[in-house]
């Protein structure tokens, strides 16, 4: 999941302060799941499909399709 959040965030032209004011967590948050270094909860999943307009199958590497 860590490498779609990032690969989204970039081909939206965003960076990671901008995703971590639209969530409003830390900067430092928001690179930590696209490290991997930890994971999102459910909520967290939730809203970044509804950031980046994607399915949580998506962003969990279950499909391919947004």
């Amino acid at each position: 999941m860590n490498i779609r959040l990032k690969e989204l965030r970039l081909e939206r032209g965003l960076k990671l302060k901008d995703v971590a004011e639209k969530l409003h967590v830390t900067i430092r948050t928001i690179s930590r799941y696209e490290d991997g270094s930890r994971e999102p909860s459910v909520d967290f999943i939730i809203r970044f499909c509804k950031l980046y307009e994607v399915s949580a199958d998506y962003l969990l590497g279950l499909t391919d399709n947004y």
